[in-house]
């Protein structure tokens, strides 16, 4: 989306591995994408559901 201003997430480490991307700038959604495939795809929440997401996100802790 034109206007999307990236950053990569906190949580992701500095290996190349497993790192996305959200964008949170833009009225009423908030994209995520993966850093190593930008083109490949990227999700759209509304700011409500991405909150929730994070929320349960942090409530579970890591996989694996």
């Amino acid at each position: 989306m034109t206007g999307a201003r990236w950053r990569k997430s906190t949580k992701s480490g500095n290996n190349g591995g497993s790192c996305v991307e959200v964008a949170d700038n833009l009225p009423g959604v908030v994209l995520v994408r993966d850093t190593k495939d930008r083109d490949g795809g990227t999700l759209h929440f509304s700011p409500h559901n991405w909150h929730g997401f994070v929320n349960l996100a942090k409530q579970i802790g890591p996989l694996g």
